[in-house]
């Protein structure tokens, strides 16, 4: 008991906000991005035919989160209100081009594949929404590890969606045949559909609703845990009133006594 008091404890201690870990840890699964913010959906549908091109995405947008999240972090204070927009919207579209034209030098099939997806990170809802909600109100060590733990969060995401797609669809896992299809046909078939725009909508309709069950029976067994606390406090209450009573009795008793003998 005392040891898994402790853990819980040292975990409490890692996964409080405002905390650089604690910041980091909430984007990977309390607050991911695309299963339980819903944000970044667009380039999640389109890119994730594969799983080079769901980390291709993830790494491009990454790196835009983090640079953007510190230039803004550090200018939170000089830019006034009416304008934050326009100007976080020119933050991120200069990273955005440095981004497009380093991996048009260097990845020139990724960027191929990724085509008009890798420009769009300018009005990625995820980039845009932590520029607003986090990095315009926190200074750069908290927005860097906001900004690492939500592009971790994404490319979870984008990783199981793009290899489930991929799998199912062609049997190929990073581009790599995985097994021969005409030695395996008769055990599976590849799911034509998995790799189309009908298929990333099935498969993340099912992964959401996994997610939201997930959560709600986790609530829920919050809830009894609760309960359960409470009911245990109450008990433990009665438990020491009568015995509060108890040493009452007795003492009322013994007193009594000493008065017989005088």
């Amino acid at each position: 008991m005392q040891g898994e008091a402790a853990s819980e404890s040292v975990w409490a201690r890692l996964t409080r906000r405002d905390t650089a870990p604690g910041e980091f840890i909430k984007g990977i699964w309390a607050e991911n991005p695309v299963f339980v913010l819903l944000l970044g959906l667009c380039p999640t549908l389109a890119v994730t035919t594969s799983l080079k091109n769901g980390v291709g995405m993830t790494v491009a947008a990454t790196f835009v989160l983090v640079c953007c999240n510190v230039i803004i972090s550090l200018i939170r204070n000089i830019v006034p209100d009416e304008i934050r927009i326009p100007c976080y919207i020119a933050v991120i579209a200069t990273f955005v081009t440095i981004v497009d034209n380093a991996m048009h030098g260097f990845a020139p099939e990724l960027h191929e594949d990724l085509g008009i997806f890798v420009p769009l990170i300018v009005v990625n809802c995820i980039i845009l929404a932590r520029a607003e909600a986090f990095a315009s109100k926190k200074g750069p060590l908290l927005s860097i590890a906001d900004a690492l733990g939500i592009g971790l969060g994404f490319l979870v995401a984008l990783s199981i969606i793009s290899g489930i797609r991929e799998i199912t669809g062609s049997g190929k896992l990073w581009g790599i045949q995985i097994w021969r299809l005409d030695d395996a046909k008769e055990i599976f078939q590849p799911v034509a559909v998995m790799i189309s725009p009908v298929g990333a909508f099935l498969l993340i309709g099912l992964l959401l609703g996994f997610f939201r069950w997930r959560n709600l029976t986790k609530d829920k067994k919050n809830k009894f845990q609760l309960a359960g606390e409470v009911i245990s406090a109450k008990e433990a209450a009665y438990v020491e009133l009568q015995e509060k009573r108890a040493k009452a009795k007795e003492k009322k008793a013994q007193d009594k006594k000493e008065e017989n003998n005088q």
